[in-house]
């Protein structure tokens, strides 16, 4: 009863802080003595209610964290492993995020960021020896993932180095090559590229690279283009895959920027992935000694060793890319309003968010079985084509939808999202095309090759 006149007594005051011309015109527009009467008939639970609405409102609603990891999937790593990624984690929102769009909008790579990535020592992160850390093929997806959720193209730098260049060593060298490029490269002391693809031949690598080599006394001649190699514009070793003019098979190269006859130029104005350096090399009478020919690899096969497992990479950075996007959008709905009120409180932003977030996290648990497979070492090209043409296919769809929820505002590069929608089109579409990867399940399921 105390609290009851208190309140009656609060709301005599908040009425009597009213302009008496105010106070006329609410007379006219409310019965006032019926509405004091049913005040002094409200419980006291009713009338505390009320006067906080009178008052200003109840407290904010506390807002959830954003985490994209709907599933908790990440808990599913060890404690060492766990500590490794939020490390990967800390790096990327402290040293590339602030910076990222800078070098994006200019097209230039930030050199700055080797050493200090090279002190994270995760390069050649599931290798055994060589300096390496011998981790779990999970534990390298959720890296990979970690870093293109902040930015896809420092993803992609470090992915052509611990994967494809350190890959092509690692699987294919000899013990001599190993020892002496693996635990420079893991230090990042050494930089590597990787060059399959040519000018007119990408998805028909398996037998139709133009690039030849001839051997030659105790030297191999190189001839031929290379294009979209990324890092080589400032790699000190490329790993150049030939067809043998003797055998027609495919051989792998470990040529260094110094040999004689290998030029590499910028590509300019690509719209995807400006801060990686890509290249188009020019090889011309090149000479390569038959000790940095790569001793193991003999066919395509082993090429397709290391796409195998790079391949298994992307669709991890497909998902990262899908993460940071949505999570940049969730935050925005909560910060962006109108009508009044935040714009991830309507039911059409809602139901956009809750989309994004299914595709997201079915992507998720997809490499993440992907990459048990590996760990467990029956992971076949058809796992990894499959993951690869459904996680970017749903990236695509999340970017896409990210950038609708940020309206006008999400073709502002001060936003990020207009990185990660352009971006997601490079990964859609390297380490195969959709159609290609299609094909290669295709040909798994059926028994049937339709590539020709």
């Amino acid at each position: 009863m105390k609290n009851f006149f208190k309140n009656i007594r609060n709301l005599k005051d908040l009425l009597s802080g009213l302009d008496l011309e105010k106070i006329g015109d609410l007379s006219r527009k409310v019965d006032l003595p019926k509405m004091v009467e049913l005040v002094g008939k409200m419980s006291e639970e009713d009338l505390s209610k009320m006067m906080g609405m009178l008052k200003g409102g109840s407290k904010p609603k506390a807002i959830p964290a954003i985490n994209g990891d709907f599933y908790e999937l990440g808990k599913s790593l060890s404690s060492e492993e766990r500590e490794i990624q939020l490390k990967v984690r800390e790096f990327m929102n402290k040293e590339i995020k602030p910076i990222a769009n800078h070098y994006w909008n200019r097209a230039e790579f930030p050199f700055e960021i080797i050493p200090k990535m090279a002190e994270l020592n995760i390069a050649g992160l599931t290798y055994e020896g060589y300096g390496c850390p011998g981790k779990s093929a999970l534990l390298e997806g959720f890296i990979a993932m970690e870093m293109a959720r902040v930015d896809t193209s420092t993803s992609t730098f470090f992915g052509v180095q611990s994967g494809l260049a350190m890959g092509s060593i690692y699987l294919c060298g000899s013990e001599v090559q190993k020892q002496e490029w693996l635990p420079k490269m893991q230090k990042l002391e050494k930089i590597g590229a990787f060059g399959l693809t040519e000018p007119e031949v990408g998805s028909g690598a398996a037998g139709g690279l133009t690039t030849t080599c001839k051997r030659q006394g105790d030297s191999w001649v190189l001839n031929g283009q290379k294009k979209w190699i990324g890092n080589a514009t400032f790699s000190d070793i490329t790993v150049i895959w030939a067809r043998d003019l003797d055998d027609n098979q495919v051989k792998g190269f470990i040529v260094r920027k110094e040999n004689p006859g290998f030029k590499a130029e910028k590509m300019e104005d690509k719209m995807a992935l400006r801060i990686v350096q890509n290249a188009l090399i020019t090889l011309e009478n090149c000479e390569v000694p038959e000790t940095d020919r790569l001793q193991e690899a003999n066919s395509f096969r082993d090429t397709a060793k290391v796409l195998r497992m790079t391949r298994a990479g992307v669709a991890w950075q497909a998902v990262g890319c899908a993460r940071g996007a949505y999570e940049l959008a969730l935050a925005y709905t909560n910060e962006r309003k109108q009508f009044g009120r935040p714009i991830a409180s309507f039911q059409l932003v809602q139901d956009l968010l809750v989309t994004m977030l299914g595709d997201l996290t079915a992507m998720q648990t997809m490499v993440f079985r992907l990459s048990e497979m590996q760990d467990s070492d029956i992971l076949l090209d058809e796992h990894a084509s499959l993951a690869k043409v459904f996680c970017t296919l749903r990236m695509r769809s999340i970017v896409d939808h990210a950038r609708e929820l940020f309206g006008g505002n999400g073709i502002l590069l001060e936003h990020d999202i207009a990185r990660f929608v352009a971006d997601a089109e490079a990964v859609y579409s390297y380490e195969g095309t959709k159609e290609i990867n299609s094909l290669i399940v295709g040909r798994a399921i059926t028994g049937h090759s339709a590539f020709i």
